[in-house]
């Protein structure tokens, strides 16, 4: 905001004050210099605004409102005060009312090109395209520039993408985009590459793939230089699409040999050739054959030029590519799918495959290139490749421990991808557990000797020998799930931690630290290891599932919701952050990005993650404030929260996890599927599906009086509940068909890989009882409004059903409770033993509490008013009945205060226990004094965590406790 130029307006020196002071973030004194200014100049209207922007920062939201509104209704021209406005609604995220701004100003100034910029720029942000496409035009009359008329013509790209009716842009939109690219062409006006961008990308909409080529091959496809082979890949796209395989061969063969190591054109070249063979396609007697050139439509052609490729690279004296010795390995995988016979001409795929390890074994990407390919080897021929490769490494003479070790680094990086090949071929998950344990030593003594050539590296840097770390870390994980030794799993943390140790900016020990510790119950070193990930941007919705899963869950509430609120920030920045992109976009004629930016943006907005999110923070909110700092009522209110309402974009929802993000070497069976990526969405939707009407019940318990919204009058009818609880017993039959749909879902039992997508809550939330008895307390709130509308009187079996209900919650609440008893850590036989399950169950008790709590509350508020129209009745009446409703209700209060009693009791006992826990008295056979020193600092972070999962389940259900005495009636 400084930065303003050479000052000539004295206006603009008496602001330079304001605009230091805010820039500086010192608000008050922006504020009192203004109101200074403005004792001497009245009408200075950009000191108002600029003293609005103070009142903005320092949280007085309605008084900046009021003065911006003042200055706003003026209708200013003055680029100050529009500037300083433009800031000000930005900040305020009001971004439509930039729009009223620059209308009113261009009206007033109608030939400024300033002016009628930023009104094109006003309506991107808010995604007016039709406004947009006219103030294109509008500026570009005033100011015949090419760049406005193109922001018009992509403005009405951007309103056949947007548009619902794909016919609508079809027929109006894009071919009225189309005739006005092509005026500009016919009058020769085409002057930058982002105008023939803009027009392939009408074409491609279009799907005038010959028109498109056209333009491609023609004098405007020599515009088309920032990318390289920009035109080459296009053409080769439109290609594709025509099914011009002839042209699509030649095209890839052409390329293929100016660059052999260019991947992309490969498959192209493989893809044309097949189904050229597939139509029996054979070239004209004379003449070329296509347009790109000659052909290669057999085997025998298309063999012939891969192994030229490769003679040509084993001639070379300089370092041979990639790309041809893996297109080998390419051709052969198709044509064996294929059932090719030419497929043994190749040669055998173990000694090709010995070959490329030789030439390009000391390579970091020599795993990733050979593992995608090791299924073309037999079974009985892995350990032989595997002999082989080993005998290809050249390692120094046997040392101390009788191993041999690499002695630089090229041939570590060869060791290193001998070990990872062995395990992807599933070795080393066939080794017994003691085998698996000399494989662990080995690859601990290689890790240790490898830290030597990392001795000088940054804390920024990988040592060279991490990934033997992390492959120990894999195998001690292999025996944790095969034998149920928690030694391994400390182990698997003592060698972890002692890796990030030596290289601290190692996000794959981080992650599985992570995975681990949570698997463990431990939350609270995971906060600390996800912040040093710095996870940046669209991270936050790839990874953020990792933390956001397991906080709630392991009880550490305060930390949950600061996860929480990590990924909504992100989430709710993506929508302004976003129309900036759109903006530069404009400016600078990205126009193909446009429509990426706008499909970021939707992609955002229907995550999974972002839902889930959302509604964990709310309930998040509810379970720590209502009723405590605030009435249930009022954090509804304070959330916006509508029962009514569902924002959860069901249908278009999309799952942007990566579910791939940790290091995984493991063979092809044990690897994630599609089947389980499905299944696991399929669990994360039946939970956030429970959690959010649990949300909404808890919303609608909040306000009880409020009239069915007309979508949902229909379907809440049905319920046979009537009047204002009609959206309250809709939502009551939505949970009962969501848990249906939740049990069946559980009883599929999926297991997932360890490196897979966790399991959700929704298996302990069922087998703990807190689904059904968070539902049945919601049910309770129905029968209460109809005792409300009957009256005392005439309603025993009424009362004696609400009864039975106040009984059946305390009783399963008691089962609950049961479910957690339990030693949480445990020392057995000098090892430690967590389990998680029951702090989860214990988790699931306070939550339910909490909601049964609001249902308690929310009786009480529908009986006192029915008592005291009793005691007014009956005042003469001596012997006078107390109804059952009455006493029923005061049992359950008893009885919620009996319980938290207990369960308070249960948890001091549980913390005592586990502080008397002795862990530096524990013995670790088989660990040097460095490892047992790394392993006890983790089962010190267990230790730490479980204790504070405890102190703020305990604190949570003291401040609980205080509510009840509020319960009497």
């Amino acid at each position: 905001m400084a930065a303003r130029g050479h000052v000539q307006d004295p206006n603009d020196r008496r602001l330079r004050p304001i605009y230091d002071y805010l820039d500086n973030g010192n608000n008050k004194m922006a504020i009192q210099q203004a109101d200074k200014l403005l004792k001497k100049h009245k009408d200075l209207h950009c000191a108002k605004v600029l003293k609005a922007i103070g009142l903005q920062r320092t949280g007085k939201q309605d008084e900046a409102f009021t003065l911006a509104h003042e200055v706003a209704t003026l209708e200013p021209t003055d680029d100050n005060s529009l500037q300083a406005l433009t800031i000000l609604y930005r900040e305020m995220h009001r971004p439509e009312l930039v729009t009223k701004l620059y209308e009113a100003a261009v009206k007033k100034v109608p030939l400024s090109e300033e002016y009628h910029s930023h009104l094109f720029m006003a309506y991107a942000r808010v995604g007016e395209y039709k406004k947009m496409q006219q103030a294109g035009m509008a500026l570009y009359k005033i100011v015949p520039k090419n760049p406005y008329y193109f922001w018009s013509v992509m403005s009405l790209v951007m309103q056949a993408i947007s548009a619902q009716d794909e016919k609508l842009s079809q027929t109006m939109f894009l071919p009225l985009a189309e005739r006005m690219v092509e005026k500009m062409v016919k009058e020769e006006k085409i002057e930058a590459e982002a105008e023939v961008q803009l027009y392939f990308m009408i074409l491609d909409r279009l799907g005038k793939c010959v028109e498109a080529l056209d333009v491609i091959r023609g004098p405007l496809g020599e515009k088309l230089t920032s990318e390289l082979q920009s035109r080459e890949s296009k053409c080769m796209m439109l290609y594709r699409k025509l099914q011009r395989w002839p042209e699509c061969n030649s095209l890839a063969h052409k390329l293929l040999l100016k660059n052999p190591d260019d991947w992309q054109f490969y498959p192209s070249y493989f893809d044309s050739l097949f189904h050229l063979m597939d139509q029996s396609w054979s070239p004209p007697e004379d003449g070329e054959h296509c347009p790109e050139g000659s052909v290669h439509h057999t085997v025998a052609e298309v063999m012939r030029f891969v192994e030229e490729r490769i003679t040509g690279e084993d001639g070379k004296d300089s370092r041979s590519l990639r790309g041809p010795y893996l297109a080998r390995l390419e051709l052969m995988h198709r044509l064996r799918e294929r059932g090719c016979p030419e497929e043994r001409l190749l040669g055998d795929p173990l000694e090709l495959m010995v070959q490329f390890f030789g030439k390009f074994g000391d390579k970091p990407c020599c795993i990733t290139d050979l593992k995608i390919y090791l299924h073309l080897l037999c079974t009985d021929q892995h350990v032989q490749f595997i002999n082989r490769l080993g005998e290809a490494v050249p390692l120094g003479e046997q040392g101390d421990e009788g191993l041999c070790f690499p002695e630089d680094t090229k041939a570590l990086q060869r060791h290193l991808c001998v070990s990872q090949l062995g395990r992807a071929l599933g070795l080393h998950h066939a080794l017994d557990p003691d085998g698996k344990l000399r494989l662990i030593a080995q690859l601990k003594a290689h890790y240790r000797h490898g830290l030597k050539f990392g001795t000088n590296a940054l804390k920024t840097e990988l040592q060279f020998s991490d990934m033997y770390c992390l492959m120990a870390a894999h195998v001690y994980v292999d025996l944790w799930k095969e034998t149920g030794d928690d030694n391994m799993v400390w182990r698997c943390l003592g060698v972890l931690q002692e890796g990030l140790t030596l290289s601290p900016s190692n996000a794959q020990f981080k992650l599985l630290l992570l995975l681990v510790y949570c698997h463990l119950g431990a939350f609270e070193p995971v906060v600390d290891l996800y912040s040093s990930l710095d996870a940046k941007h669209v991270q936050h919705d790839t990874i953020g599932f990792l933390l956001t899963r397991y906080a709630e869950s392991l009880g550490q509430f305060a930390a949950a919701s600061q996860s929480c609120n990590f990924s909504l920030r992100f989430f709710h920045s993506n929508q302004k952050d976003t129309s900036e992109y759109i903006i530069q976009a404009y400016k600078y004629g990205a126009f193909e990005k446009i429509p990426e930016f706008i499909a970021l943006r939707n992609r955002l907005n229907q995550s999974l993650h972002f839902a889930q999110v959302r509604t964990e923070r709310m309930l998040l909110d509810l379970f720590l404030e209502a009723d405590i700092v605030l009435s249930l009522e009022e954090s509804v209110k304070a959330m916006s929260l509508s029962p009514e309402e569902d924002d959860i974009p069901w249908d278009t929802m999309r799952d942007n996890r990566d579910l791939t993000v940790f290091t995984s070497w493991d063979p092809k069976d044990r690897e994630l599927t599609e089947e389980h990526r499905r299944r696991s969405l399929e669990e994360e939707t039946a939970w956030l599906r429970l959690r959010s009407l649990t949300l909404r019940l808890l919303a609608s318990l909040a306000s009880p009086g409020r009239a069915p919204s007309p979508q949902n009058s229909d379907t809440t009818n049905e319920n046979g509940v009537g009047g204002g609880s009609s959206v309250l017993g809709g939502l009551l039959g939505q949970l009962q068909l969501a848990l249906q749909t939740a049990a069946q879902i559980d009883e599929r039992r999926t297991q997932y890989p360890f490196l897979g997508p966790p399991s959700t809550r929704l298996a302990s939330a069922l087998s703990s009882g807190s689904c059904q008895c968070q539902a049945a307390a919601l049910q309770l709130s129905v029968h209460l409004q109809e005792l409300e509308d009957v009256g005392l009187d005439e309603s025993s079996e009424l009362q004696t059903q609400i009864c039975n209900g106040f009984k059946s919650l305390v009783v399963q609440l008691q089962e609950i409770l049961n479910r957690c008893k339990g030693d949480f850590l445990e020392m057995k036989e000098g090892k430690l033993k967590t389990r998680p399950s029951l702090l989860e169950n214990l988790v699931f008790f306070v939550e339910t509490v909490c909601v049964v709590l609001w249902t308690a509350s929310h009786c009480a508020k529908v009986l006192r008013p029915l008592k005291t129209s009793l005691q007014k009745k009956k005042k003469k009446k001596k012997d006078a009945n107390t109804p059952a409703v009455m006493c029923g209700f005061q049992e359950l209060t008893g009885g919620l205060q009996d319980l938290l009693t207990q369960t308070l009791e249960f948890i001091k006992g549980q913390e005592t226990g586990i502080t008397a826990l002795k862990l530096a008295g524990l013995s670790l056979e088989g660990h040097t004094q460095d490892e047992e020193a790394f392993t006890k600092a983790a089962m010190d972070k267990v230790q730490s965590s479980y204790l504070r999962s405890l102190q703020e389940a305990g604190d949570l259900l003291r401040k609980r406790a205080e509510t009840i005495k509020s319960l009497k009636i």
